[in-house]
């Protein structure tokens, strides 16, 4: 497995797998990973021939007040976790290989205003900025993004349709505790008691898959997933929305296929979960 730290090293990589003919999937990361990671890493060895995962904490998606600085890294464990699922390349720049005085960014209307966009402004402008840079510099043939960022995956997606990137967007399953608990790198910020108390957005979840399988309404589906968080003492919610899961824009009656999603301040830590519905298929 190759580490490269700048852009012209990991190109001159690529282009040499290009000349092959290889078939190249991408994993872009912020570091510190995870179990859900590598599911993400998994599902890209058996697709391509070549897999680089990116490990770079992205600096132009951390508002001011955002934990940016601290923000977990671990590039030594990094290494080794990607190794042992047969990466090929780790691309691990620093801030200043990415940026240097920036002027250009990439923006996202309509998507990027609901959910974690109306709390977090800049988030997914930094968002479709690296994404755009590590497709441009990597040039994969697929890449790979967890349903647990869902509106994220939304926002990638409808990105790479309307700049016309040839590049396939795979998204993978969240992957869970064996409590429940999304997996996510912001846990390890959470003490014994808030690891605890942190169940209740999964509890959440669960019962909002029990309501939507009755057909109840909206209001009804919302009132009983924030019941279930506002029953835990350390939990504060951000938000907790129905929406529709091509347009992220809420919704009142669920016509269409949605995505419920949720952010919630475990003490000082933000999670994110959320869970999908189709509408039956007519026969």
């Amino acid at each position: 497995m190759q580490v490269t730290k700048t852009v012209d090293d990991t190109r001159a990589i690529i282009k040499a797998w290009k000349k092959e003919g290889l078939t190249i999937g991408l994993v872009p990361t912020m570091g510190f990973l995870h179990e859900g990671h590598a599911s993400l890493i998994r599902k890209c060895r058996e697709q391509n021939e070549r897999v680089v995962v990116s490990d770079f904490v992205n600096p132009t998606q951390f508002g001011p007040n955002e934990d940016l600085a601290a923000y977990p890294r671990d590039f030594e464990r990094d290494s080794q976790l990607c190794e042992s699922l047969g990466a090929d390349l780790i691309f691990h720049p620093e801030p200043e290989d990415m940026y240097e005085d920036p002027c250009a960014y990439v923006s996202i209307e309509k998507l990027s205003n609901n959910l974690c966009g109306l709390t977090r402004p800049i988030h997914f402008r930094g968002v479709c900025t690296v994404v755009s840079k590590l497709f441009h510099i990597v040039a994969p043939d697929r890449a790979y993004f967890g349903e647990k960022d869902a509106q994220q995956l939304a926002i990638i997606r409808k990105m790479v349709k309307d700049l016309n990137f040839d590049i396939e967007i795979v998204g993978c399953p969240i992957v869970r505790e064996e409590d429940g608990l999304a997996k996510s790198s912001r846990n390890t910020y959470l003490s014994a008691e808030e690891r605890k108390a942190a169940l209740c957005l999964s509890r959440s979840v669960a019962r909002g898959k029990e309501v939507i399988r009755k057909g109840m309404k909206t209001e009804v589906l919302l009132a009983e997933m924030r019941a279930v968080i506002e029953a835990e003492p350390l939990a504060k919610i951000d938000y907790v929305s129905v929406v529709d899961a091509l347009t992220m824009e809420n919704v009142d009656v669920i016509d269409c296929d949605v995505l419920v999603a949720m952010a919630v301040y475990i003490g000082k830590t933000r999670l994110i979960d959320n869970f999908s519905w189709q509408l039956p298929q007519e026969r």
